[in-house]
């Protein structure tokens, strides 16, 4: 499947990569620098930083690990945790990152997606989208997923791509860290709902669920965390099974 990307995903606490279950439970895992210079020898094709912990206990972005990062892998990499102004992104920018990922600070100003569109180029900003489904309704969250807005995944999808924004990562609460497949449903909704390409997030467990939620919804890359930091697929295995659909 030409044209599809694999991207592995590192939450960062404390400098550490660190995972949890549906946004809770979080187990530290290792030394990021190590993880990330392991997924790139694997063939990933882009690497996702996000400081788990920066927005809600009002921190700056964790610049030093990310020039650490920068001096150490050849791939494109985006960072994302912390970052409430234009400056922080082009400093994260300058310090190695190939591209800024914003959550809660453009849902509470939907300004700052502009301005950061203006200075950086959309093709530097990705917003984050996390959703969770409650009565049958895909709801947007802020704060790390502590905070239900009043947008829908596709209402807030809509928004942020008239806003300039040049990437949407979706990612579902309920099946992040399962492990049991990615969220099909709003996965499709929001990538056929925008022209902007969308990562889709949470729930990779095996080879099958890359494979179809790229084949199946629109979505232009697919992310894993759980899976590969606990081996349970390969990079290698999934580029070989979307070679040969």
């Amino acid at each position: 499947m030409v044209g599809k990307k694999i991207v592995a995903c590192m939450d960062i606490l404390n400098n550490q990569v660190v995972k949890g279950i549906n946004f809770v439970d979080i187990k530290t895992l290792g030394d990021p620098i190590v993880m990330a210079k392991a997924y790139q020898s694997q063939g990933a094709d882009e690497l996702v930083f996000l400081d788990i912990s920066a927005t809600l206990e009002n921190k700056e972005p964790f610049f030093d690990l990310i020039k650490q990062v920068g001096k150490e892998i050849s791939i494109p990499f985006s960072v994302g945790g912390g970052i409430k102004t234009v400056e922080q992104a082009k400093k994260l920018l300058e310090s190695g990152a190939s591209k800024i990922s914003v959550a809660s600070s453009v849902l509470e100003n939907p300004n700052l997606l502009k301005e950061l569109v203006q200075e950086l180029g959309s093709d530097k900003v990705i917003v984050a989208i996390d959703v969770k489904k409650i009565d049958q309704t895909w709801w947007v969250f802020s704060k790390g997923g502590t905070q239900k807005t009043d947008y829908t995944a596709v209402q807030w999808a809509k928004e942020v791509q008239d806003l300039g924004a040049g990437q949407i990562l979706l990612t579902s609460m309920n099946n992040d860290g399962v492990c049991s497949g990615f969220a099909l449903d709003v996965t499709r909704e929001v990538a056929q709902g925008v022209d902007i390409p969308v990562i889709a997030s949470g729930g990779a467990g095996s080879v099958d669920d890359f494979t179809k939620v790229l084949a199946s919804t629109g979505a232009s890359a697919a992310l894993g965390a759980s899976v590969f930091h606990y081996n349970r697929v390969s990079i290698c295995e999934i580029k070989q099974a979307l070679a040969n659909l």
